[in-house]
């Protein structure tokens, strides 16, 4: 179920002997370092939880973050998180591709798209299963628009209609409300995070070129911010807040000939930052969370992909758990731990849903 690693930086000594610094104490023959149990260490600091105990077997209900030494195997054993995995949920009403989503995986928000053609409906997931909300987008449109906000207090934005657009609306847990002051560029492919009254959208497609621009959303008007992408892109994936947002995959121009990008960067609030890159380039993916526990997912190589990955603030890291149906044009929301993917293009169109969820389980310890 995964690996823990805990790192006794320091205090191990040419003669196998542990230095005590940390309130470690006992000798660890070369041959276990070799296998890299610890089979000897006799005690250890507070840090670890004041003692550990030794048990011929794993304890039947541990709690979390409980540590213990299991003898009969001869490792050291932590429940904690697990690999997380996608279990496939209840399918959308309305299957469609190039949609916005908003909320959590509990309460999420389907709106948008194209079936084709373009379409304004909108879904709201209770956790089972989807229901149409009464309320459509007044501007029906397509092209991966942008969105934030939660269930009941949502934001939708840009996409592209017969052209592109900057169309903004705010949805209130039953109907849509047109904003007459949209985005400053119209655009398709772009990315957003944040809520309701505090979003942010960059990036995307203006029908000429890709963009670089970001704008924030106050609950009434879009503001140009002094902080443009590093990298102009379309087809790209956000998480976070409008002063701590996450930019990542994409297409890179030029237009006529794009390239596929792993590019990752950090907004603060006023300026973005390229950081560590994810593992496997791709466009029109999905992701989740905060900009220090994110969650990207599905896309296009030159293939669907399903693959995922999870961001720490630093660096990404691919989960074995991939989604069932590999697939772009999807739309995420929700948390690192908790997120939900729906609708994309398989082909045909699908309203597939699935769920990602990060367990407890049983890890082994080992010596780094």
């Amino acid at each position: 179920m995964g690996t823990v690693k805990r790192t006794f930086a320091n205090n191990l000594l040419t003669s196998g002997k542990i230095d005590a610094t940390d309130g470690l104490s006992g000798t660890i023959p070369a041959t276990n370092l070799a296998n890299a149990s610890i089979t000897n260490v006799t005690s250890f600091p507070s840090s670890l939880g004041g003692s550990v105990s030794s048990v011929a077997s794993d304890p039947p209900s541990p709690s979390e973050g409980q540590i213990w030494f299991n003898s009969t195997s001869n490792v050291l054993k932590q429940y904690t998180l697990a690999a997380g995995s996608w279990a496939t949920g209840n399918s959308m009403n309305t299957a469609r591709s190039n949609l916005g989503g908003a909320g959590t995986q509990t309460a999420g928000l389907a709106f948008g798209g194209s079936i084709p053609p373009v379409t304004g409906a909108t879904e709201e997931y209770d956790g089972t299963s989807w229901v149409t909300s009464p309320g459509s987008l007044n501007t029906a449109r397509g092209s991966s628009l942008g969105g934030a906000g939660t269930q009941t207090a949502a934001l939708a934005f840009g996409g592209y209609t017969t052209a592109e657009t900057g169309a903004t609306e705010e949805y209130d847990g039953a109907t849509w409300t047109s904003n007459p002051t949209g985005l400053n560029t119209a655009r398709r492919g772009l990315s957003g995070c944040g809520t309701q009254t505090a979003g942010l959208a960059f990036g995307g497609y203006n029908g000429t070129d890709f963009s670089n621009s970001s704008e924030e959303y106050d609950g009434s008007t879009w503001t140009n911010s002094p902080g443009n992408l590093s990298a102009a892109r379309s087809s790209l994936a956000g998480a976070g807040t409008q002063t701590a947002g996450l930019a990542f995959g994409g297409a890179i121009g030029p237009t006529g000939a794009p390239t596929i990008t792993t590019g990752t960067e950090e907004y603060n609030g006023s300026t973005w930052t390229s950081v560590n890159s994810m593992n496997t380039a791709r466009q029109l993916l999905a992701g989740c969370g905060i900009q220090t526990a994110a969650l990207g997912f599905g896309g296009y190589t030159t293939v669907n992909t399903g693959a995922t990955e999870e961001y720490d603030g630093t660096s990404w890291v691919t989960s074995p758990g991939s989604l069932n149906n590999a697939r772009p044009y999807l739309a995420g929301v929700g948390t690192q731990t908790a997120g939900l993917a729906f609708g994309g293009s398989i082909p045909p169109v699908t309203g597939a849903t699935e769920e990602w969820t990060v367990g407890l389980g049983i890890q082994t310890i080992t010596v780094s």
